[in-house]
Protein backbone atom coordinates (compact mmCIF):
# COMPACT_ATOMS: atom_id res chain seq x y z
CA UNK A 1 0.00 0.00 0.00
CA UNK A 2 2.82 2.37 0.89
CA UNK A 3 4.54 1.42 -2.31
CA UNK A 4 1.46 2.30 -4.41
CA UNK A 5 1.17 5.68 -2.66
CA UNK A 6 4.85 6.39 -3.29
CA UNK A 7 4.48 5.46 -6.96
CA UNK A 8 1.43 7.72 -7.26
CA UNK A 9 3.30 10.67 -5.72
CA UNK A 10 6.27 10.03 -8.00
CA UNK A 11 4.02 9.87 -11.09
CA UNK A 12 2.22 13.11 -10.11
CA UNK A 13 5.54 14.85 -9.49
CA UNK A 14 6.88 13.75 -12.86
CA UNK A 15 3.70 14.99 -14.57
CA UNK A 16 4.11 18.41 -12.96
CA UNK A 17 7.78 18.58 -13.92
CA UNK A 18 7.24 17.38 -17.48
CA UNK A 19 7.72 20.10 -20.06
CA UNK A 20 4.62 21.59 -21.59
CA UNK A 21 3.60 19.81 -24.81
CA UNK A 22 4.10 23.08 -26.68
CA UNK A 23 7.48 23.86 -25.08
CA UNK A 24 9.25 23.73 -28.44
CA UNK A 25 6.81 26.23 -29.97
CA UNK A 26 7.24 28.76 -27.15
CA UNK A 27 10.68 29.57 -28.47
CA UNK A 28 8.99 31.37 -31.38
CA UNK A 29 7.89 34.97 -30.85
CA UNK A 30 5.01 34.48 -33.28
CA UNK A 31 3.67 31.56 -31.26
CA UNK A 32 3.73 33.55 -28.02
CA UNK A 33 2.06 36.49 -29.78
CA UNK A 34 -0.65 34.18 -31.13
CA UNK A 35 -1.34 32.73 -27.68
CA UNK A 36 -1.50 36.22 -26.18
CA UNK A 37 -3.74 37.41 -29.01
CA UNK A 38 -6.10 34.47 -28.48
CA UNK A 39 -6.49 35.40 -24.81
CA UNK A 40 -7.02 39.11 -25.51
CA UNK A 41 -9.35 38.40 -28.43
CA UNK A 42 -11.46 35.97 -26.40
CA UNK A 43 -11.99 38.45 -23.59
CA UNK A 44 -12.59 41.36 -25.97
CA UNK A 45 -15.19 39.29 -27.83
CA UNK A 46 -16.96 38.77 -24.49
CA UNK A 47 -16.83 42.53 -23.75
CA UNK A 48 -18.20 43.52 -27.18
CA UNK A 49 -20.97 40.89 -27.21
CA UNK A 50 -23.56 42.90 -25.27
CA UNK A 51 -23.11 45.75 -27.76
CA UNK A 52 -23.72 43.40 -30.69
CA UNK A 53 -20.26 44.21 -32.08
CA UNK A 54 -17.44 42.03 -33.29
CA UNK A 55 -13.82 43.13 -32.98
CA UNK A 56 -13.71 44.11 -36.64
CA UNK A 57 -16.97 46.08 -36.54
CA UNK A 58 -15.78 47.86 -33.39
CA UNK A 59 -12.51 48.71 -35.16
CA UNK A 60 -14.31 50.06 -38.23
CA UNK A 61 -16.74 52.16 -36.20
CA UNK A 62 -13.92 53.44 -34.01
CA UNK A 63 -11.85 54.62 -36.98
CA UNK A 64 -14.85 56.19 -38.74
CA UNK A 65 -15.87 58.00 -35.55
CA UNK A 66 -12.38 59.45 -35.17
CA UNK A 67 -11.81 60.13 -38.90
CA UNK A 68 -15.03 61.72 -40.13
CA UNK A 69 -15.32 61.59 -43.90
CA UNK A 70 -12.79 58.77 -44.39
CA UNK A 71 -13.47 56.76 -47.52
CA UNK A 72 -13.56 52.97 -47.67
CA UNK A 73 -10.22 52.70 -49.45
CA UNK A 74 -8.37 54.62 -46.74
CA UNK A 75 -10.28 52.75 -44.04
CA UNK A 76 -9.33 49.39 -45.55
CA UNK A 77 -5.69 50.47 -45.74
CA UNK A 78 -5.71 51.71 -42.14
CA UNK A 79 -7.13 48.45 -40.80
CA UNK A 80 -5.24 46.22 -43.26
CA UNK A 81 -8.47 44.73 -44.61
CA UNK A 82 -9.49 43.63 -48.05
CA UNK A 83 -11.80 46.31 -49.42
CA UNK A 84 -14.37 43.67 -50.40
CA UNK A 85 -14.53 42.39 -46.79
CA UNK A 86 -14.90 45.93 -45.52
CA UNK A 87 -18.00 46.53 -47.65
CA UNK A 88 -19.93 43.90 -45.67
CA UNK A 89 -18.94 45.46 -42.35
CA UNK A 90 -19.86 48.97 -43.52
CA UNK A 91 -23.19 47.60 -44.79
CA UNK A 92 -23.85 46.00 -41.40
CA UNK A 93 -23.02 49.17 -39.43
CA UNK A 94 -25.01 51.30 -41.87
CA UNK A 95 -28.06 49.02 -41.57
CA UNK A 96 -27.86 49.42 -37.79
CA UNK A 97 -27.88 53.21 -38.17
CA UNK A 98 -24.36 53.58 -36.76
CA UNK A 99 -22.73 55.16 -39.80
CA UNK A 100 -23.68 56.73 -43.11
CA UNK A 101 -22.17 56.76 -46.58
CA UNK A 102 -22.17 60.19 -48.18
CA UNK A 103 -21.27 60.89 -51.83
CA UNK A 104 -18.03 62.81 -52.35
CA UNK A 105 -18.31 65.68 -54.80
CA UNK A 106 -16.54 65.06 -58.11
CA UNK A 107 -16.04 61.38 -57.24
CA UNK A 108 -19.05 59.17 -57.85
CA UNK A 109 -17.17 55.99 -56.96
CA UNK A 110 -16.15 57.01 -53.44
CA UNK A 111 -18.19 57.77 -50.35
CA UNK A 112 -17.32 59.61 -47.16
CA UNK A 113 -18.14 57.59 -44.06
CA UNK A 114 -19.55 59.32 -41.00
CA UNK A 115 -20.60 57.96 -37.64
CA UNK A 116 -24.19 58.86 -36.81
CA UNK A 117 -25.07 60.31 -33.40
CA UNK A 118 -26.17 56.79 -32.43
CA UNK A 119 -22.82 55.43 -33.64
CA UNK A 120 -20.90 58.08 -31.69
CA UNK A 121 -22.85 57.31 -28.51
CA UNK A 122 -22.22 53.60 -28.95
CA UNK A 123 -18.49 53.99 -29.57
CA UNK A 124 -18.15 56.19 -26.48
CA UNK A 125 -19.88 53.57 -24.32
CA UNK A 126 -17.92 50.69 -25.83
CA UNK A 127 -14.61 52.53 -25.47
CA UNK A 128 -15.10 52.67 -21.70
CA UNK A 129 -15.57 48.90 -21.61
CA UNK A 130 -12.59 48.26 -23.92
CA UNK A 131 -10.36 50.45 -21.74
CA UNK A 132 -11.51 48.57 -18.63
CA UNK A 133 -10.88 45.26 -20.46
CA UNK A 134 -7.29 46.24 -21.29
CA UNK A 135 -6.66 47.67 -17.83
CA UNK A 136 -7.78 44.37 -16.29
CA UNK A 137 -5.85 42.11 -18.66
CA UNK A 138 -2.60 44.04 -18.38
CA UNK A 139 -2.86 45.09 -14.73
CA UNK A 140 0.30 43.15 -13.81
CA UNK A 141 2.38 45.38 -16.09
CA UNK A 142 3.57 48.76 -14.86
CA UNK A 143 2.90 51.87 -16.97
CA UNK A 144 6.55 51.79 -18.02
CA UNK A 145 6.32 48.13 -19.03
CA UNK A 146 3.14 48.83 -21.04
CA UNK A 147 4.90 51.68 -22.84
CA UNK A 148 7.85 49.42 -23.61
CA UNK A 149 5.53 46.65 -24.82
CA UNK A 150 3.70 49.05 -27.14
CA UNK A 151 6.99 50.44 -28.47
CA UNK A 152 8.38 46.97 -29.14
CA UNK A 153 5.17 45.80 -30.82
CA UNK A 154 5.13 48.91 -33.02
CA UNK A 155 8.80 48.50 -33.92
CA UNK A 156 8.31 44.82 -34.79
CA UNK A 157 5.16 45.55 -36.82
CA UNK A 158 6.80 48.38 -38.78
CA UNK A 159 9.88 46.27 -39.45
CA UNK A 160 7.83 43.32 -40.67
CA UNK A 161 5.51 45.53 -42.77
CA UNK A 162 8.55 47.06 -44.44
CA UNK A 163 10.02 43.64 -45.22
CA UNK A 164 6.71 42.37 -46.55
CA UNK A 165 6.11 45.43 -48.73
CA UNK A 166 9.60 45.31 -50.23
CA UNK A 167 9.16 41.60 -50.96
CA UNK A 168 6.12 42.32 -53.17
Amino acid sequence: MVRKAAEKVKAETQEREAPSPDAYLTRFVGYDLKRLFNLVQGDLTRVLGPFNLRIISYSVLSVVARSPGINQTRLAEALKLERSNLVQIVDELSARGLLTRNPIENNRRSHALLATPQGMALIEAVDLEVIAHEDKLFSDLSPSELTTLRQLLLKARQSIEQRVSTAD
